[in-house]
């Protein structure tokens, strides 16, 4: 049977007809006019190769083809009508697995306010939380499995992005540093030593990016894959770590780290929710994106100054 030719609204008729039995209630079960149900069940029977409905006397029944269609028939016409019509999702109820893909920073901030939230309303949904990889190594066999990432900038094809909260940057040194608050002063900068961010996908932190647009280059002594590995070691040795200025607050207590104002102002950080377009209206999807805006919001309510 060529499917290309095939008329989806003679399954509907044949719907109809199989429940009814009848030509003229067939008819008026889905708004056809008699001679128009009468043209539709000749067509089927042309289609099919059997009469389907017979008359007996003064009515008239099904074959045993029809009969065997029934079920089959429903079935398919309700598989039919479930692919236009968005699924339900029941939170309380669900057992979906959620991808996600964030650097460091943003899982320190953002994941344990989230998980409350999702303890609460959603006990056995399971998020994962997947190694980050930048723009250039995000490529669309990858991209496919994620339902949502946090980043800065604008570069994940085939994503929607939103602004989930915003930062700035600054010094993290450890509590009692030798070089303390005069690390506010141009010179003394430039003169510290620093461990620098290179997050996998990029080729360098963005700090010295925007630095060297500056024609400055600091001292760098090390380098390390994450922000939190990065205030670990300021907060062990005398290096200087240039970081979001939430993450220091967050961590400043645990690891008796101090924050000093850099001498240069590198500006504002925003963090976007990205989500790919082909969940724009998965149920799933627009709840799991209602609780992470929720959560940058709140993030954004108690900035830390």
């Amino acid at each position: 049977m060529n499917l290309a030719a095939l008329d989806l609204n003679l399954l509907v008729a044949l719907d109809a007809l199989l429940k009814e039995a009848n030509v003229s209630r067939a008819a008026m079960r889905i708004g056809l006019s008699q001679p128009a149900a009468s043209h539709a069940l000749q067509r089927l029977r042309d289609l099919i190769g059997d009469p389907l409905l017979v008359r007996t006397g003064a009515r008239m029944e099904l074959t045993p083809r029809a009969l065997a269609l029934r079920a089959p028939l429903a079935e398919t016409l309700e598989q039919v009508r479930a692919l236009f019509v968005a699924d339900d999702f029941d939170a309380a109820r669900s057992e979906r697995q959620f991808r996600l893909m964030m650097p460091d920073v943003a899982v320190e901030l953002l994941m344990p306010r989230l998980m409350e939230k999702i303890t609460r309303l959603a006990p056995n949904v399971r998020i994962d939380v997947v190694p980050w990889r930048g723009p250039a190594i995000f490529h669309a066999e990858f991209a496919r499995t994620i339902d949502l990432v946090i980043s800065i900038g604008n570069a994940f094809k085939g994503f929607h992005r939103q602004l989930i909260y915003s930062d700035s940057d600054a010094l993290a040194v450890r509590r009692g540093h030798p070089l303390g608050a005069r690390l506010k002063r141009r010179e003394t900068f430039l003169k510290a030593r620093h461990v620098a961010v290179i997050i996998r996908g990029q080729n360098e932190d963005l700090i010295d990016t925007w630095l060297r647009a500056k024609g400055i280059e600091r001292h760098i002594a090390l380098v390390v894959p994450g922000y939190i590995e990065a205030l670990h070691v300021a907060a062990r040795t005398d290096l200087v770590a240039f970081v979001p200025r939430r993450l220091i607050a967050a961590l400043a207590k645990q690891l008796s780290l101090v924050t000093v104002t850099p001498p240069l102002d590198p500006g504002i950080d925003e963090q976007f929710m990205f989500y790919p377009t082909r969940a724009q209206m998965d149920p799933g999807s627009i709840w799991l994106r209602r609780l992470m805006l929720e959560t940058g919001r709140e993030l954004d309510k108690g900035k830390t100054a």
